[in-house]
């Protein structure tokens, strides 16, 4: 069961002192009145989500950098997502690529911003939340569009994928390091390695955004 929301509060992690500052201006200019938490690092998000004294308590906003000193912002994400479902989780972030992008929305983000705009364009794009539209830069909402035209490779059984290969493939895309995987599966690492280069030969693709758009498309994820 997810925590009780408090309505004006907004998390946000960024590490890079000037940019956490129009960060939190361009919030403050969205949203007002609100009251921004700062954390600079994996471990000080963590800690704060799962603080005892806020048990009753949960941001309604929370806005994550990607690359943080101490770890990958995507874990924040989902910690966000699995304690409070109903906070609404943007990535601000410089990454504008389909592996980035696809992860940050499988972990469970609503919007994703890109840092090299403007504060004005991220104060619109910000208020766009509050009309129930996805807070997205437009370059990013170009680029969903273009992932879901591009055409589609054979699926999972027309191109020969085994069982082992799509649990494998379902794994890669949810943002799974190949030894992680192979934890979950229960495989060494090179076994799993192997199924990678597998499943990127039978799908005639090439890079992990590639395995993650079309295990999308296929529903693993």
């Amino acid at each position: 069961m997810g925590e009780q929301i408090d309505a004006r509060l907004c998390l946000l992690v960024e590490d890079q002192a000037a940019t956490r500052a129009w960060l939190r201006e361009a919030i403050e200019l969205a949203f007002t009145p609100v009251t921004v938490v700062e954390q600079v690092t994996v471990k000080g998000a963590l800690q704060w989500l799962h603080a005892p004294e806020r048990t009753r308590r949960a941001p309604w906003l929370a806005i994550v950098d990607l690359g943080l000193p101490d770890g990958r912002g995507i874990e924040i994400v989902r910690a966000v997502i699995a304690t409070s479902p109903a906070t609404q989780c943007v990535v601000a972030t410089i990454y504008g690529d389909d592996a980035h992008l696809i992860e940050a929305i499988t972990a469970g983000a609503q919007g994703y911003i890109l840092k090299e705009e403007n504060r004005d364009q991220i104060v619109a794009t910000l208020q766009r939340i509050e009309r129930g539209e996805p807070p997205l830069s437009p370059s990013i909402a170009q680029r969903i569009l273009a992932l879901f035209r591009a055409p589609a490779a054979p699926s999972a059984n027309e191109a020969g994928l085994s069982a082992r290969e799509t649990e494998t493939l379902a794994l890669i895309a949810r943002g799974l390091t190949v030894s992680e995987a192979a934890g979950k599966l229960g495989l060494s690492t090179n076994t799993v390695a192997g199924y990678v280069k597998l499943i990127y030969q039978k799908l005639g693709i090439s890079s992990r955004a590639e395995a993650t758009r079309e295990a999308v498309r296929r529903g693993l994820v």
